[in-house]
């Protein structure tokens, strides 16, 4: 199981690393585009290219930010736990957000699935198609719950660090 675990950690990093490069790749487009724009030129597909970038960012990066525990938490409550009551809660919430994540990414697959087979695009003058960006959100919520997964049953195993 240990393996699966590291695996499974080791795509979640590999995943954080092409978000941060599509973040970079929508930095450099939008800075470009302002200097092209303020050289006089005008553009159709940049700001809508970088919106792709975002969003694939932020769904491929959601599995490392769980990983890392990088997501704000507020965890006020459990404190002042004691440490048996700490680990209940933490599997609890876990567990919860194992569920939110299986739900939203069913409910994201059919939005893609329906985006595709109605073959819609943007209403932009460059009209790229909707299902990629739509696609983003079961397949970056997918992988957030199989690291939910590894979450709950890595105190089993012990800490499974890189």
């Amino acid at each position: 199981m240990r393996a699966v675990f590291v695996a499974i950690d080791r795509l979640a990093v590999a995943l954080a690393v092409v978000a941060a490069a599509l973040l970079v790749i929508a930095a450099l487009v939008i800075t470009w585009s302002v200097l092209w724009r303020a050289s006089g030129h005008s553009t159709w597909w940049e700001i809508e290219f970088s919106v792709y970038m975002m969003v694939a960012s932020l769904f491929l990066a959601s599995p490392y930010t769980l990983k890392t525990q990088g997501h704000v938490g507020v965890d006020l409550l459990s404190h002042y736990l004691p440490q048996r009551l700490r680990f209940r809660l933490a599997l609890v919430v876990a567990a919860i957000g194992l569920l939110v994540c299986l739900y939203l990414a069913w409910l994201g697959a059919e939005l893609a699935w329906e985006s595709y087979s109605k073959g819609e695009t943007t209403g932009s003058t460059w009209a790229p198609k909707k299902w990629p960006l739509y696609a983003m959100l079961p397949l970056g919520l997918g992988l957030t719950a199989l690291q939910y997964v590894v979450e709950i049953f890595r105190p089993v195993e012990g800490r499974v660090d890189e």
